[in-house]
């Protein structure tokens, strides 16, 4: 694995769009509240770029648009518990929330606090009866803290193993229903732990439907990309291209740097299953779209005007109104067509956001 320090942004492009422009309306009832029974059996809407077509099917109907050649990459990054609830230390009617962001030096985690007026320097926190306890170190630029935790290293190893005990999945804050299987907020394929937030176009993958595109000839390559808050904060901005893009951490590895190149100089397509997966292999390719093993952070915002270079294809959610999400999916096609689209999706009630149906672009 080539370590990279740097940061991946791409050059942005004046633009006249406007953030107004990704607008849509959402009727609230639409917001899915919970995932699917069947993990498969969610609703599929399948734009075709070439013919300018939708198809209305099931996500398990996927198979009939994805050939042997093609390579499907994945995000395998796992969602960790990072929702915790303690209290002050020594002062248990001060209650206190952390949401664990991105971990930066061992044990230490950039966190958003609440309430964040007394998370001052040197405040430590307690967390599941005395199982974690956290120090403000440093107060960011954006007013999160950096938090440095302590635990019993011989009885939990690590804190992932200490937040499976105590936390709760972060979900969405338009999700307002406690989820019972923890597991739903997690792709079949989850492998490294890390994310604030799970890449939801995965979660429609059953182990049987990926069993089944493997036998079809179909490569499966994990990437990794470590979804962070950034993902649900709306841009404030009014144009597009006065936006800051959050960054995110992201790693590729030498085998399936490899498994891509070879499929889609055979001619096979690259399918890329979500935005983190997509803005992933962006950041990673060169202009003639080859795709290199490196980690580094990412933070490629990409909206219409842009010129994909490694992505072909992409399976992905129903994306909240305005949203950098909403602009990147715009950017594969095109704008009035995704918006047409959307519009579509809302007579044809299907369901959004993260538990919601999902849309695959060819």
């Amino acid at each position: 694995m080539n370590e990279e320090k740097k940061v991946i942004i791409n050059e942005k492009k004046p633009t006249d769009l406007l953030t107004a422009d990704f607008d849509y309306y959402l009727p609230e009832e639409l917001i899915a509240q919970h995932p699917a029974e069947k993990r498969d059996h969610s609703r599929l809407m399948v734009l075709d770029r070439a013919e300018n077509t939708i198809e209305h099917k099931h996500f398990y109907d996927i198979l009939d648009y994805i050939n042997p050649e093609d390579v499907l990459v994945v995000n395998d990054s796992k969602v960790i518990p990072a929702r915790i609830y303690g209290h002050v230390e020594g002062r248990e009617e001060a209650l206190t929330e952390l949401l664990l962001l991105r971990q930066g030096e061992l044990d230490t985690w950039e966190c958003l606090v609440k309430p964040g007026k007394r998370a001052r320097i040197g405040m430590k926190q307690v967390f599941g009866n005395g199982a974690l306890v956290g120090e403000v170190k440093e107060i960011t630029e954006e007013g999160n803290r950096l938090i440095k935790f302590e635990y019993d290293k011989e009885k939990y190893e690590n804190i992932y193993n200490v937040l499976h005990e105590i936390g709760l999945m972060p979900l969405p804050p338009y999700i307002t229903e406690q989820l019972q299987d923890k597991s739903r907020y997690q792709t079949v394929y989850a492998r490294e732990n890390g994310s604030a937030a799970a890449p939801t176009a995965g979660l429609h993958f059953t182990e049987e439907l990926l069993t089944k595109l493997k036998e079809k000839g179909v490569a499966i390559a994990p990437v990794m990309l470590h979804v962070g808050l950034g993902t649900f904060r709306p841009v404030k901005a009014d144009r597009l291209d006065e936006h800051v893009m959050h960054t995110e951490f992201f790693s590729v590895s030498k085998e399936s740097a490899d498994i891509i190149n070879s499929r889609r100089a055979a001619g096979g397509r690259v399918i890329c299953v979500g935005t983190t997966s997509c803005r992933t292999l962006e950041s990673a390719s060169d202009d003639k779209g080859i795709v290199h093993a490196m980690s580094a952070d990412t933070g490629i915002f990409i909206y219409p005007g842009y010129k994909f270079k490694a992505v072909d294809a992409l399976i992905t959610n129903f994306h909240l109104p305005q949203s950098t999400l909403i602009m990147l999916v715009s950017a594969l096609y095109d704008r009035e067509h995704i918006m047409e689209a959307y519009k579509t999706a809302v007579e044809e009630k299907y369901r959004f956001f993260s538990f919601g149906d999902a849309m695959l672009i060819v």
